[in-house]
């Protein structure tokens, strides 16, 4: 479980990214972060491990204050993918993703062999291994980018609008790949996007931000759609926020046709959510 207590972060500037921030996040589930631009959500992502420091405020990981422990000791535990990848330019597929293994005392053999694996698991051919992230498409590089921060199995990942910067069409595959990992992997799972239908998809809870850095809502997707908390939340799911309700059950649905189970399990599984 990731905890933040009365978490604020303030400039020198005098801007206040994140306003006393009171939030739980639960372990192997994910957590999804919405909300606007400058609203603050990447920079919670970002307290988690340390790559900005709160101004106040306590963040703990499993029980353990963040800042006693070593930034990048903290960061070795933490898987982290942003937005276009980040992939190193002069390295192979493979060795992109064996890059933490290798960091972390594993031999070169072993790593490379881990790293293929991997590719498998995201749903990358293995004939990619030699190429290099400019020979790949955009979602490809993507899901390089997520086998790279399995690559160390760590507990938690974090994830900043991953998925933001490819076409919608590619952008509905990795989601659905995303989830069916999920599935396999159980990570505790901190997702920043701006999009609420991808919220709604992805999230099994959702924190809602407003800008000023203050949480708005902090619930479960059926419970935010069926009840929004205030008048920004409203307006920021917009009119269609039937729709998506709908959306979202259709989809829970689907799971339990797919999964054999039966039609009952449909409202457990939104609350659960």
């Amino acid at each position: 479980m990731i905890t933040f207590e009365g978490v604020s972060k303030r400039y020198p500037d005098g801007t206040v990214a994140v306003d006393h921030l009171d939030l739980e996040i639960p372990a192997g589930r994910i957590t999804v972060l919405v909300g606007p631009s400058g609203c603050g959500k990447t920079t919670t992502l970002r307290m988690i491990n340390r790559m900005v420091d709160a101004t106040d405020g306590t963040i703990t990981v499993d029980g353990r204050n963040v800042r006693d422990v070593d930034p990048p000791t903290l960061r070795r535990g933490i898987g982290y993918v942003i937005q276009q990848a980040g992939l190193f330019p002069h390295r192979t597929i493979v060795d992109n993703i064996a890059t933490v293994p290798l960091l972390l005392g594993r031999n070169k053999k072993e790593a490379r062999t881990h790293a293929l694996e991997l590719m498998e698991r995201v749903g990358l051919d293995a004939a990619l291994a030699k190429r290099y992230p400019v020979q790949l498409s955009g979602g490809q590089q993507q899901r390089v980018g997520v086998a790279r921060a399995l690559a160390a199995d760590p507990p938690i990942l974090l994830m900043d609008e991953p998925f933001s910067a490819v076409d919608p069409v590619v952008r509905t595959g990795l989601q659905d790949e995303f989830l069916r990992l999920q599935d396999e992997v159980e990570k505790t799972i901190v997702f920043v996007t701006h999009d609420i239908d991808e919220a709604v998809k992805l999230g099994h809870r959702i924190a809602v931000f407003q800008v000023g850095g203050k949480l708005a809502q902090y619930a479960s997707p059926d419970e935010l759609l069926a009840a929004p908390a205030n008048a920004f939340v409203r307006d920021f799911l917009g009119g269609d926020k039937g729709i998506r309700r709908l959306r979202f059950t259709q989809e829970l649905e689907a799971e339990d046709d797919a999964s054999g189970q039966t039609a009952d399990t449909v409202a457990d599984k939104a609350a659960d959510r």
